[in-house]
Order: C-alpha cells, then sequence, then structure tokens
C-alpha cells in the first residue's frame, strides 16, 4: 500500500480538487494521511466531511506546530510501505502512484512536474521548472545537489523504512526537505525522477516557500554549508573559488567563518583578476595550472556560466563532484 501524507494548514480553497485528484488515482492500493496543523479556517470541517464519504482518508488534528511536527506526526501514522509526498494546494495526473509505484525504486523517485497556474508564473520559477525536469538519474541530481533543492517535495515516492531510517524531518531553520535530500545521500540512498509530468504544482503568494523564514535564500546556504562540511569539504582545508562576484563573496564569508581557507578566486573579468576578495588573490582561469588537490567550488550563478565553467574545469581534468563543486 502507497501512504500519502498531505499536511494541511488553512488550505479550504484548494483541498476538494487535492484530494478528488487522489481519489481518482488509477492505483487503488493507497491511503491519504492528512494532518490538519490546527487550521483556522474550515480545513479540518473539510477533512472530515471528506473522510466520511472516503475510508482510505484518515484526518489528524493537531494544534497549530508547524509543518515540520506535522509531517512527522503524519510519517508516524502511515501504514504504507510506500509513502508519496503531496501538498493539498496542488493535484496528482491520475497515473503519478501507479508509474511510481510500479518502479519499485528503493531510492527516492520523483517525476515531471509542471507549475500552474501559468499565467502567474515567473520567469524565475519557470526557469527553475526547466531545470527540475531536467535532472532524472542519480548522476544529475547528486551533481546538482549543492545548486539547489533538485526535487519537487510533494512529487516524490519512497519507501516508509527508508524515510523513518534517516529519523523523518528534521526543524533546523532551513527547508526540510532539502535537508532530508542531503541526509538520505549521505546515508547512500539513490534518486531517480520518472520523465512524464506527474505532479501539478501550485504557485501562488500564500505559499510557505515564499513566505516562510526557513526558505529564505541565506537559509538554503546555510543548510548546504553544513553538509558541504560534512561530506566534499570533510578533511580539505583550502580551497579556490570560481567567482569573484556577489556568490563568492557570500561563500568567502561563510567558508571562513567555518574555517576554511580560501588559497584564491577564479575570475574572467580583467577588473577583478589582479584584484582581493576578503584577502584572497583573484586570478584568471590559467590558475588552474597551479592547484595541487584544493576542491574548488563554482559559485558563479549567472544563466549560462556554469555550464561554461563546467566545461572548462573538464577540459582540465578535474572531475565534478571529486575535484569540484557547483553551488549558488
Amino acid at each position: 500500500m502507497v501512504s500519502v501524507l498531505m499536511p494541511v494548514y488553512n488550505a479550504v480553497a484548494t483541498l476538494p480538487q487535492a484530494v478528488a485528484s487522489v481519489r481518482r488515482q488509477s492505483y487503488r492500493a493507497w491511503e491519504l494521511v492528512a494532518v490538519d496543523d490546527g487550521s483556522s479556517d474550515d480545513s479540518g470541517a473539510v477533512l472530515d466531511q471528506m473522510a466520511a464519504e472516503e475510508p482510505r482518508l484518515r484526518v489528524l488534528h493537531l494544534p497549530h506546530q508547524g509543518l515540520v511536527p506535522a509531517l512527522n506526526a503524519g510519517l508516524e501514522s502511515c501504514r504504507g510501505d510506500w509513502l508519496a509526498r503531496f501538498d493539498a494546494d496542488d493535484l496528482m495526473h491520475r497515473d503519478r502512484l501507479h508509474l511510481q509505484r510500479r518502479a519499485a525504486f528503493a531510492g527516492v523517485l520523483g517525476c515531471g512536474v509542471r507549475c500552474f497556474p501559468m499565467a502567474a508564473i515567473q520567469e524565475g520559477f519557470a526557469r527553475y521548472e526547466l531545470w527540475l525536469n531536467s535532472l532524472r538519474t542519480h548522476a544529475e541530481i547528486e551533481r546538482d545537489l549543492f545548486v539547489e533543492s533538485p526535487l519537487a517535495h510533494p512529487s516524490v515516492m519512497l519507501p516508509t523504512g527508508l524515510l523513518r531510517g534517516v529519523g523523518g524531518y528534521r526543524d533546523c531553520g532551513w527547508p526540510e526537505d532539502y535537508d532530508l535530500w542531503f541526509r538520505l545521500w549521505r546515508a547512500g540512498t539513490k534518486f531517480a525522477k520518472l520523465p512524464e509530468v506527474l505532479h501539478y504544482w501550485r504557485d501562488h503568494p500564500g505559499r510557505l516557500t515564499r513566505s516562510g523564514e526557513a526558505y529564505r535564500r541565506a537559509a538554503f546556504r546555510e543548510c548546504k554549508l553544513e553538509h558541504l562540511l560534512a561530506t566534499r569539504l570533510r578533511g580539505r582545508q583550502r580551497l579556490v573559488l570560481w567567482g569573484a562576484g556577489e556568490g563568492g563573496k557570500v561563500w568567502s564569508r561563510l567558508l571562513e567563518r567555518a574555517g576554511k581557507e580560501i588559497a584564491w578566486l577564479i575570475d574572467i573579468d580583467p577588473a577583478k583578476i589582479g584584484g582581493r576578495l576578503r584577502g584572497a588573490p583573484v586570478r584568471g582561469a590559467s590558475s588552474l595550472a597551479d592547484r595541487r588537490d584544493e576542491l574548488v567550488l563554482v559559485t558563479v550563478g549567472v544563466r549560462g556560466a556554469r555550464e561554461l565553467i563546467r566545461a572548462a574545469l573538464n577540459e582540465a581534468g578535474l572531475r565534478e563532484t571529486d575535484d569540484y563543486v557547483c553551488l549558488a
């Protein structure tokens, strides 16, 4: 059986559509665990009414504590061997559970996503959707893990025991899903995505990822830093940063705070080459020839630049994830 875990907070306007998309699933062996996180609207009553008509819908009513406690309470109540995440303002394709369950993937399996309503989607979010859908294999997802969260949380399915095995969700002041991907990756979990668009991701101004403190850009960077220090930077003291712009400034400060030494920075801007950033020299790309075993961190976020830098590093004989890592 697949347990669909759906946290709910003040979602009365979208709940009926969301639940209806679960009830329309071609895969029938599911339960929907809806966790009402102390909603101040009629979400709880609407859920109870729908549960009276649908025996596979189970409702947990909690005092308002926030998303992470709601997710963990729901996880504890899930009875299926497989868990599919879902949000109360989104929609499922009718074959999503069937196709993900049929894959029987022992790790985290996402799918293609489409953001809606189209008229409200801004350019940045549209680019994020394209980027998400371009990452399908474990190698692709792992490669970009430190760039941005590479999976849409409400689109994934994974073995319930896998999620419980890493302790469920954590509230660390940064995105709980991004933190989860890192912890699962560090535990050796594989990631993949089905190419089909099976999840419809609603964008609106009130979405938690737009308004919550844990989803600020600085919080994402703190999450990356914690896991970067525990993995790619473990045992490495001297680093080289590619990018002396805003990203390089931010990451220089964060890494220095963590006790790391920035040997030098690389940039292609003649106006920056020869200068210094936080005491470290800024040099041209030819300085790669002076590299010994320093890890190169690519901090350039300009659209298209990351792929050009990847190509230059690969041509220089560096191996991604071993010799260099892209982050943002």
